[in-house]
């Protein structure tokens, strides 16, 4: 190794030390992990698109589990005019930590116009 590589080498060695990173670096990147929320929610609405062959309308629910991701994923399953009577479905979407599906289920049926009347 050259002299003149040693220290800057020393130097970025340093500076992570003290909590700083070197240049180029972003605070950002560091704390969130690849895997994050964000993504759990992509993969799980292409993986759900490419089984039932619907896209879905939205994620209305996502959480981690030990053993990767549960997503609640709304989609259009028949559209009618006025649209407040097209028929949507919940998909329960449960992934591991790699992103692969490992099961997914409808767990329930309603107008896009009902609300839910729970608690």
């Amino acid at each position: 190794m050259a002299a003149a590589e040693e220290p800057a080498r020393r130097r970025a060695g340093s500076s992570r030390a003290a909590g700083r990173r070197p240049a180029g670096e972003s605070h950002q990147s560091h704390r969130r992990p690849a895997k994050g929320p964000a993504w759990a929610m992509r993969i799980a609405a292409d993986q759900l698109t490419e089984l039932i062959g619907r896209a879905p309308d939205s994620i209305s629910a996502l959480k981690p589990t030990n053993d990767g991701w549960e997503a609640d994923v709304e989609v259009l399953e028949l559209e009618r005019v006025p649209d407040t009577t097209s028929v949507m479905a919940t998909y329960r979407v449960t992934l591991d930590k790699e992103g692969d599906l490992v099961s997914y289920e409808r767990t329930r049926r309603y107008t896009r116009g009902q609300t839910d009347r729970r608690g």
